[in-house]
């Protein structure tokens, strides 16, 4: 005899919001088209760092660069991909909430 396997009522909560989440960016992902080549924010190659600012709306926004061994900065970017230096001494990108 075999019994059914009984998931808790949270956990299948939780697995459809995951996969609601995990939709939802797969449609924005489609409509973007490039966007898997060049992903949104804060990315890096083997030797570039990059922030693609991804808009639909033509803003320039302003990012904060964190920079190793030196003072972090911030930076004006338009849309699509701004090169902010080799990966080795970019820390990371973050928009910091405001446009310019």
């Amino acid at each position: 005899m075999e019994f059914p396997l009984r998931v808790p009522r949270f956990v299948t909560g939780a697995l459809g919001s995951a996969a609601l989440v995990l939709s939802s960016f797969g449609v924005v992902t489609t409509a973007a088209g490039s966007a898997a080549a060049d992903p949104c924010g804060f990315y890096e190659t083997g030797s570039d760092a990059f922030y693609n600012h991804c808009t639909s709306d033509g803003s320039n926004v302003i990012i904060k660069v964190e920079v190793a061994w030196q003072a972090d900065y911030e930076r004006c970017v338009g849309p699509g991909k701004s090169w902010l230096g080799s990966a080795g001494k970019i820390q990371g990108a973050s928009y910091t909430g405001r446009t310019c």
